[in-house]
């Protein structure tokens, strides 16, 4: 974070996403922490959110339920037409078209109907909802949410231990999902729902606030590298110390190896060793340092047996890792190394590269007068 533009709130930030994926509880699963950008107001007004929020609002009913059962579906509820296909309906009189609709009101009541036997508090639809059916779900006492958004619908199903039904003829296929409150909260100017006590127990929100969307977006991809990288550590508590000392300590470990070893691997263990110190080195030259020689003194530091030893881009020298409290998960560097030993062993099984040969090109044809 310290690099972007959440450096002077890393802070506050950093315990913001510590908070959030301790609440995982072992399920570090990243999709049960919503990241929701709301412009208006500074980055020192973002808030973590116990439950999962969902950005739209209730409308004509209660703006409270408790200890609710939901049902989450993605089916038309607009418009449900009698198909006739091919053919074409034509009527002579008003009363006739008036039957029609009354059929179609039907079609949709039995519809309706179906749903009501599940016998749920909430009822939430990915699609739009018309005026008829809604007016059918709210006399039956059930609270309407309409055209939600997909992804969200998906995460709430999961986090609520629901599924997401689209047809409702066979009720043992389907699975209500629960929540212990459902309200509307108010998030600067707009009107959101608020879904806590999942079962999941792990779901909260981020609601990230901020003066334009260029920072909105930055301190959104901020928040969700950082979220990952504690998710690893979570998952992995292990760690290794930065600022280069690993790829030091492991090419020093290298070069104790090289004097006695035979043949041509000697010279692949000191390319290796090279280019594991080639990352100390990007490090100082990011910072504007000299890296040669910080990297000379980083490597005479471990020859010494400092194995904390490590660059200290405040001052542009060796320093403790330990005491500068700089360190990296073990399996992020492990994964980072085994890629690139494995890239580079793929390439260099590649014994010729065979190329086609370019394509001719046809002179054009010049305009009759030109």
């Amino acid at each position: 974070m310290s690099s972007k533009l959440l450096l002077h709130d890393r802070e506050r930030f950093a315990n913001l996403c510590v908070d959030a994926v301790l609440r995982l509880d072992g399920n570090y699963n990243l999709d049960y922490i919503k990241l929701i950008k709301k412009s208006g107001g500074t980055l020192g007004d973002s808030f973590l959110a116990d439950g999962f929020i969902l950005e739209k609002q209730i409308s004509g009913c209660k703006k409270l339920v408790k200890n609710a059962k939901v049902m989450v579906a993605n089916t038309p509820l607009d418009h449900d037409k009698i198909k006739i296909m091919g053919s074409k309906v034509k009527v002579d009189s008003m009363e006739k078209v008036g039957q029609i609709e009354e059929a179609e009101k039907r079609k949709m009541k039995a519809k309706i109907d179906k749903i009501l036997e599940f016998k749920p508090d909430v009822f939430i639809n990915r699609q739009l909802i018309y005026n008829y059916p809604e007016q059918l779900l709210q006399q039956a006492g059930v609270c309407v949410i309409e055209h939600a958004d997909f992804d969200g619908v998906e995460l709430l199903a999961a986090c609520m231990g629901g599924e997401i039904c689209s047809t409702f003829d066979h009720p043992e296929l389907v699975k209500l999902g629960k929540c212990d409150l459902i309200e509307e909260i108010m998030v600067g100017e707009d009107k959101m729902i608020r879904f806590s006590g999942v079962p999941a127990g792990a779901a909260c929100s981020i609601v990230l606030r901020g003066a334009s969307g260029h920072v909105l977006g930055e301190a959104d991809r901020s928040l969700h590298d950082a979220l990952a990288v504690l998710s690893q550590m979570a998952a992995s508590p292990r760690i290794v110390y930065g600022g280069g000392c690993s790829e030091s300590l492991m090419a020093h470990a290298i070069d104790l190896q090289v004097p006695s070893t035979e043949g041509k691997k000697q010279l692949a263990m000191e390319a290796f060793a090279k280019a594991l110190r080639a990352l100390p080195a990007t490090i100082a030259e990011n910072g504007g340092y000299d890296a040669a020689e910080i990297v000379s003194n980083l490597r005479a530091a471990h020859a010494r047996g400092e194995t904390r030893a490590g660059i200290n881009m405040t001052t542009g020298t060796v320093g403790d890792m330990v005491e500068l409290g700089i360190c990296e998960s073990f399996k992020l560097k492990e994964h980072v190394l085994m890629a690139a030993a494995e890239a580079a062993e793929m390439i260099l099984r590649v014994d010729d590269i065979i190329k086609c040969a370019p394509r001719q090109r046809q002179q054009q044809q010049g305009y009759p007068g030109m």
